[in-house]
């Protein structure tokens, strides 16, 4: 009897450290993460195509948008609708004018589907690492 309930102690505290070692994992990989303003001092505004060239973002990083939300929102889109300028079906938009949205893997397509605006350059694309 005495073996059996010390391999299963070995077994519980094998499971412990091993939760232990994920929760410090996911800690250290979001501690990591970086916040970006976009558009820098520009903000969230016409002509922020380019903003995020030459940068290198990770999946968790932070965008903060800025902008009037009087004149301007930021949405969600896939690259159809980036390339479009067209709000798909089921989009998430914001509305506050200080938004923060996480980075997911891979590519990150945002715009303004304000009339024009779009066109006009207020959009941006992100490719997360």
């Amino acid at each position: 009897m005495a073996k059996g309930r010390g391999t299963a102690s070995c077994s519980a505290r094998a499971i412990v450290a091993l939760m232990v070692v994920s929760v410090l994992v996911l800690q250290s990989y979001y501690v990591q993460a970086s916040t970006y303003i976009v558009g820098d001092s520009l903000k969230w505004a016409f002509n922020v195509v380019d903003w995020p060239k030459g940068k290198h973002f990770k999946a968790g990083d932070v965008l903060v948008f800025n902008y009037n939300p009087s004149f301007h929102n930021v949405v969600v889109v896939d690259s159809g609708g980036y390339n479009n300028c067209k709000t798909p079906a089921g989009a998430t938009t914001y509305t506050s004018g200080k938004d923060h949205l996480t980075l997911s893997k891979g590519q990150n397509f945002f715009i303004c589907n304000f009339p024009g605006h779009c066109e006009g350059n207020m959009k941006i694309a992100v490719t997360a690492v």
